[in-house]
């Protein structure tokens, strides 16, 4: 059965499904914050050891970007092995905690939004009414541990099946970097070009993967299945409902992109008024309100499009589940 319009309506399904649970949005964001402020400990840690070690300048160290700061520090620790290794620790161990707990997190949402789109009716018509969209608030605290423990190890399963294909992502990305760096020789004008297609190949391959992977996870949930046999389930939902996938995925990725470019436009805004002595005070705590309400924005595109995704997975199931009952009888 042919739905032509369906990928659209399923993104208008998921945003009233993830509207109406807004409760999982507050959730996921407080778990993203809670996992990135960890993964900063280590770094300002690092730092510390840094400044410990080798005598030099904390501002100097932490000043700079995170990332440039991690990599700094563990340049600066590579004369010290012991000192490297036990960071290197660390950082790990809180790594993994951090993602098991987003682990833990992503079940119980994956969880009260499926039961959301299962019984949330058709939401998505027109006009829209207060008593249909109350049809789509399923979100409960014993819905959400339940299934957070429910689907746990399986998501822990999936989750590190997920770093080892990142860690292949980043060694294909980089094997390509340098056979392209090795056919372009020292010609100055083309190693930009060779770095910027090295980046978006990464970018590219992460960004399918990431798809892979949340598919997976959806439909881990609703089958209540194994991984490989979830794996296998997203393969032939991708050969059957590609192009409505595909849609899905290109206006997700366009709405990113448009809050992107206007969270940066906001920040540079309060980055000038900053300099005005006066209005500068002000410009602190309105920052603080600007990085939540940008925080709350990406996690709502993302559970909005993970809402479609499960919308129209659960169509292709059922019109699979119609198809073979001829066949079994």
């Amino acid at each position: 059965m042919t739905h032509p319009g369906k990928a659209r309506t399923a993104l208008k399904r998921g945003s009233l499904l993830a509207a109406a649970n807004w409760q999982v949005v507050v959730v996921q964001t407080v778990a993203e914050t809670t996992f990135k402020l960890l993964l900063a400990v280590p770094i300002v840690g690092g730092g510390l050891l840094v400044t410990l070690l080798l005598n030099r300048d904390l501002n100097e160290v932490i000043s700079s970007d995170l990332r440039e700061t991690l990599f700094g520090v563990a340049a600066s620790l590579a004369a010290h092995p012991v000192a490297l290794a036990a960071y290197l620790f660390g950082f790990l161990v809180v790594l993994a905690g951090g993602g098991a707990l987003m682990f833990l997190v992503k079940g119980g949402t994956v969880t009260v939004l499926a039961r959301a789109d299962a019984l949330a009716g058709g939401i998505e018509r027109p006009p829209l009414r207060v008593a249909a969209f109350r049809r789509g608030m399923h979100f409960s605290i014993e819905a959400f541990l339940g299934g957070a423990g429910r689907l746990f190890r399986r998501y822990l399963a999936l989750g590190v099946l997920l770093t080892f294909v990142y860690v292949l992502v980043g060694a294909v990305s980089l094997l390509a970097a340098y056979g392209l760096y090795r056919l372009v020789g020292e010609r100055p004008l083309l190693l930009g070009s060779v770095a910027a297609l090295a980046l978006t190949l990464f970018v590219a391959l992460m960004t399918v993967v990431n798809v892979l992977y949340l598919l997976t996870q959806i439909v881990v949930s609703v089958q209540d299945t194994r991984v490989s046999a979830a794996a296998a389930e997203v393969g032939r939902f991708l050969a059957g409902e590609f192009w409505k996938v595909t849609r899905v995925f290109f206006v997700t990725v366009l709405l990113l992109i448009l809050a992107t470019v206007l969270s940066i436009a906001a920040t540079w805004g309060f980055y000038l008024i900053a300099y005005v002595p006066i209005a500068g005070v002000i410009v602190l705590p309105l920052q603080l309100g600007a990085w939540l309400l940008r925080a709350l924005v990406f996690q709502y595109l993302g559970l909005t499009a993970l809402c479609a995704y499960l919308s129209l997975y659960r169509a292709f199931a059922g019109e699979t589940r119609e198809a073979a009952v001829p066949a079994t009888r």
